[in-house]
Protein backbone atom coordinates (compact mmCIF):
# COMPACT_ATOMS: atom_id res chain seq x y z
CA UNK A 1 0.00 0.00 0.00
CA UNK A 2 1.32 3.45 -0.93
CA UNK A 3 1.37 5.98 1.85
CA UNK A 4 0.12 9.35 0.61
CA UNK A 5 2.31 12.42 0.84
CA UNK A 6 1.27 15.00 3.41
CA UNK A 7 0.77 17.52 0.58
CA UNK A 8 -1.84 15.17 -0.90
CA UNK A 9 -3.56 14.66 2.44
CA UNK A 10 -3.70 18.39 3.17
CA UNK A 11 -4.98 19.32 -0.30
CA UNK A 12 -7.63 16.59 -0.17
CA UNK A 13 -8.74 18.00 3.18
CA UNK A 14 -8.93 21.51 1.69
CA UNK A 15 -11.10 20.18 -1.15
CA UNK A 16 -13.41 18.49 1.35
CA UNK A 17 -13.55 21.58 3.57
CA UNK A 18 -14.67 23.63 0.57
CA UNK A 19 -17.85 21.54 0.58
CA UNK A 20 -18.74 23.10 3.96
CA UNK A 21 -19.00 26.58 2.42
CA UNK A 22 -22.39 28.29 2.45
CA UNK A 23 -21.42 30.54 -0.47
CA UNK A 24 -23.59 30.03 -3.54
CA UNK A 25 -20.95 31.44 -5.92
CA UNK A 26 -17.73 29.55 -5.09
CA UNK A 27 -16.66 26.98 -2.49
CA UNK A 28 -13.07 27.33 -1.22
CA UNK A 29 -11.24 25.40 1.49
CA UNK A 30 -7.94 26.03 3.29
CA UNK A 31 -5.64 24.07 5.58
CA UNK A 32 -2.86 25.77 7.53
CA UNK A 33 -0.01 23.45 8.48
CA UNK A 34 3.32 23.48 10.22
CA UNK A 35 5.67 20.61 9.47
CA UNK A 36 3.33 17.61 9.26
CA UNK A 37 0.65 18.99 11.60
CA UNK A 38 -2.58 20.82 10.89
CA UNK A 39 -2.75 24.04 12.90
CA UNK A 40 -5.99 25.44 11.48
CA UNK A 41 -8.65 24.97 8.82
CA UNK A 42 -11.11 27.28 7.09
CA UNK A 43 -13.58 27.67 4.29
CA UNK A 44 -15.18 30.72 2.75
CA UNK A 45 -18.38 32.16 4.12
CA UNK A 46 -19.84 34.82 6.35
CA UNK A 47 -18.58 35.26 9.92
CA UNK A 48 -20.07 32.87 12.46
CA UNK A 49 -23.27 34.24 13.92
CA UNK A 50 -24.29 36.23 10.84
CA UNK A 51 -26.06 34.82 7.75
CA UNK A 52 -25.57 31.66 5.72
CA UNK A 53 -25.84 32.82 2.14
CA UNK A 54 -27.28 29.56 0.81
CA UNK A 55 -30.09 29.83 3.38
CA UNK A 56 -30.68 33.58 3.65
CA UNK A 57 -30.01 34.64 0.05
CA UNK A 58 -30.77 31.51 -2.01
CA UNK A 59 -31.44 33.24 -5.31
CA UNK A 60 -28.52 35.61 -5.87
CA UNK A 61 -26.26 35.20 -2.87
CA UNK A 62 -25.39 37.99 -0.48
CA UNK A 63 -25.05 41.64 -1.42
CA UNK A 64 -22.04 42.69 -3.50
CA UNK A 65 -19.62 45.46 -2.65
CA UNK A 66 -18.50 48.20 -5.07
CA UNK A 67 -15.99 45.79 -6.69
CA UNK A 68 -18.54 43.01 -7.16
CA UNK A 69 -17.23 40.88 -4.32
CA UNK A 70 -19.30 39.33 -1.57
CA UNK A 71 -19.98 41.88 1.14
CA UNK A 72 -20.29 39.32 3.94
CA UNK A 73 -17.87 36.48 3.34
CA UNK A 74 -14.45 35.88 4.75
CA UNK A 75 -12.16 33.99 2.42
CA UNK A 76 -11.04 30.49 3.38
CA UNK A 77 -7.48 31.70 4.00
CA UNK A 78 -8.73 34.46 6.27
CA UNK A 79 -10.87 32.05 8.28
CA UNK A 80 -7.98 29.61 8.75
CA UNK A 81 -5.55 32.37 9.80
CA UNK A 82 -8.04 34.14 12.07
CA UNK A 83 -9.02 30.93 13.85
CA UNK A 84 -5.37 30.05 14.49
CA UNK A 85 -4.57 33.51 15.84
CA UNK A 86 -7.78 33.62 17.91
CA UNK A 87 -6.56 30.42 19.59
CA UNK A 88 -3.03 31.73 20.15
CA UNK A 89 -1.48 29.47 17.53
CA UNK A 90 1.61 30.88 15.83
CA UNK A 91 1.32 30.84 12.04
CA UNK A 92 4.76 32.19 11.19
CA UNK A 93 6.69 29.71 9.05
CA UNK A 94 3.59 27.70 8.22
CA UNK A 95 2.28 26.38 4.89
CA UNK A 96 -1.18 27.17 3.56
CA UNK A 97 -3.01 24.72 1.30
CA UNK A 98 -5.94 26.35 -0.49
CA UNK A 99 -8.25 25.26 -3.29
CA UNK A 100 -8.19 28.68 -5.00
CA UNK A 101 -5.06 30.81 -5.25
CA UNK A 102 -5.16 33.82 -2.90
CA UNK A 103 -6.60 37.12 -4.01
CA UNK A 104 -4.42 40.20 -3.48
CA UNK A 105 -6.06 41.09 -0.15
CA UNK A 106 -5.50 37.58 1.22
CA UNK A 107 -1.94 37.60 -0.12
CA UNK A 108 -1.18 40.72 1.92
CA UNK A 109 -2.51 39.00 5.05
CA UNK A 110 -0.56 35.80 4.30
CA UNK A 111 2.65 37.78 3.87
CA UNK A 112 2.04 39.92 6.95
CA UNK A 113 1.44 36.85 9.12
CA UNK A 114 4.75 35.30 8.08
CA UNK A 115 3.32 32.27 6.27
CA UNK A 116 6.23 30.92 4.27
CA UNK A 117 4.56 28.77 1.61
CA UNK A 118 1.25 28.59 -0.25
CA UNK A 119 0.08 25.63 -2.32
CA UNK A 120 -3.05 26.20 -4.39
CA UNK A 121 -5.20 23.96 -6.59
CA UNK A 122 -7.02 26.35 -8.95
CA UNK A 123 -6.22 29.84 -10.28
CA UNK A 124 -8.12 32.83 -8.88
CA UNK A 125 -7.33 34.72 -12.11
CA UNK A 126 -8.95 32.02 -14.25
CA UNK A 127 -11.99 31.95 -11.95
CA UNK A 128 -12.37 35.76 -12.04
CA UNK A 129 -11.40 36.13 -15.70
CA UNK A 130 -8.54 38.51 -15.00
CA UNK A 131 -5.08 38.65 -16.55
CA UNK A 132 -2.91 37.35 -13.75
CA UNK A 133 -2.96 35.91 -10.27
CA UNK A 134 -2.16 39.17 -8.48
CA UNK A 135 -2.02 37.49 -5.07
CA UNK A 136 0.46 34.89 -6.30
CA UNK A 137 2.55 37.58 -7.99
CA UNK A 138 2.57 39.65 -4.79
CA UNK A 139 3.62 36.71 -2.60
CA UNK A 140 6.42 35.65 -4.94
CA UNK A 141 7.67 39.23 -5.23
CA UNK A 142 8.12 39.36 -1.46
CA UNK A 143 9.72 35.94 -1.02
CA UNK A 144 6.84 33.62 -0.18
CA UNK A 145 7.12 30.29 -1.95
CA UNK A 146 3.98 29.64 -4.00
CA UNK A 147 3.30 26.40 -5.86
CA UNK A 148 0.40 25.19 -7.93
CA UNK A 149 -0.70 21.72 -6.85
CA UNK A 150 -0.25 19.66 -10.02
CA UNK A 151 -1.49 16.20 -9.08
CA UNK A 152 -4.95 14.84 -9.80
CA UNK A 153 -6.83 14.12 -6.61
CA UNK A 154 -9.47 11.50 -6.03
CA UNK A 155 -11.94 12.80 -3.47
CA UNK A 156 -15.12 10.87 -2.72
CA UNK A 157 -14.63 8.79 -5.88
CA UNK A 158 -14.33 11.94 -8.05
CA UNK A 159 -11.23 13.22 -9.79
CA UNK A 160 -10.32 16.82 -8.99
Amino acid sequence: MNRPDFDDIFMELAVNLAKRSHCIKKHVGAVLTKDTRIISIGYNGPPAGTHNCDVEFKENGCARDSKGSCSLALHAEQNAILYAVKNNTAVEGSTLFVTLSPCLACARIIFSMGISRVIYLFSYAEYKGIGSDEGVDFLRKFGVRVDKYEKTLEVNDQLV
